[in-house]
């Protein structure tokens, strides 16, 4: 049987220019060609517009964005968002309704650790920039959206925040787990922070930037300005060290191929289910 679903995804990036959302198109219509099923896809501006998805869509994509997790307190598009994610939580906790998947992203996700309050989020003492080992915990390893991806597998950092201090005790009360943290780095006295927790049963979360294209990406970081702008800021180490792993097939591109496609995936099993 042939499904349509109806995808919301949730731009948090502020008019700024950005490749997320982009990726996240591509992948969502390559996902709806090899699975031969329609999807629509509404976009709606959070930050800029005030605007927010009703419970209406099978499926929420909220995505990166820049700035500061911390400074929108009380700002009025936090508060709608805030109470967008509440509006969800009480959709899926009506045992009649068929559950509504959402996966934040990013920006999205620190704003997600602090509604929910099960993490410490906080500034890193320097920027996440590059791509990185994400290493997975016992409950990553059983986690359907990370299903097919080695462990450590490779993710696209860009990040001057963190999540830190997990509440393990809130966060198994809802149904919660943390699935990944990042490298280890023993060379310096600072907690792991968490790269990708599971809220509930329905909702999920990545630090990292998991719809990254590493083609496109790859181009972009070799255009002169942009390959200039990298190597001032952080040396030409890091700049070569990003292309390579974009080239490599195991790295960036993987994780792209499983992430959201598996998480497109739990939207279409529910779907099926109330079939």
């Amino acid at each position: 049987m042939e499904h349509t679903i109806k995808l919301a995804i949730l731009d948090l990036y502020k008019g700024f220019p950005n490749q997320g959302m982009k990726c996240l198109r591509d992948i969502i219509g390559h996902y709806a060609k090899i699975n031969k099923l329609t999807i629509e896809i509404d976009e709606f501006d959070v930050r800029q517009k005030l605007q927010l998805p009703d419970a209406s869509y099978h499926g929420y994509i909220s995505s990166g964005g820049p700035g500061s997790p911390l400074d929108s307190v009380n700002e009025e598009w936090e508060k709608l968002y805030f109470s967008w994610i509440r509006l969800i939580e009480q959709w899926n906790e009506n045992s009649k309704n068929r559950p509504k998947h959402v996966l934040f992203i990013c920006h999205s996700f620190q704003l997600a650790c602090r509604y929910f309050d099960v993490g410490l989020v906080c500034k890193r003492k320097s920027t996440s920039f590059g791509v990185f080992p994400v290493h997975m915990l016992h409950d990553g390893l059983e986690e359907a959206v990370f299903d097919g991806l080695k462990d450590p597998f490779y993710a696209v950092d860009s990040r001057d925040y963190q999540v830190i201090k997990p509440n393990y005790d809130k966060l198994a009360a809802m149904g919660g787990k943390v699935l990944t943290i990042e490298k280890e780095r023993p060379h310096v006295p600072f907690e792991r922070a968490v790269m990708a927790m599971r809220f509930n049963k329905y909702f999920v979360g990545t630090q990292f930037h998991p719809e990254a294209d590493p083609v496109g990406m790859s181009h972009h970081l070799q255009t002169e300005d942009k390959k200039q702008s990298v190597i001032s800021e952080y040396g030409e180490a890091k700049w070569v060290s990003m292309v390579e792993h974009l080239q490599d097939p195991d790295k960036i591109e993987w994780t792209h191929n499983h992430i959201l496609p598996n998480f497109l995936s739990s939207v279409l099993e529910s779907i099926e289910k109330e079939c």
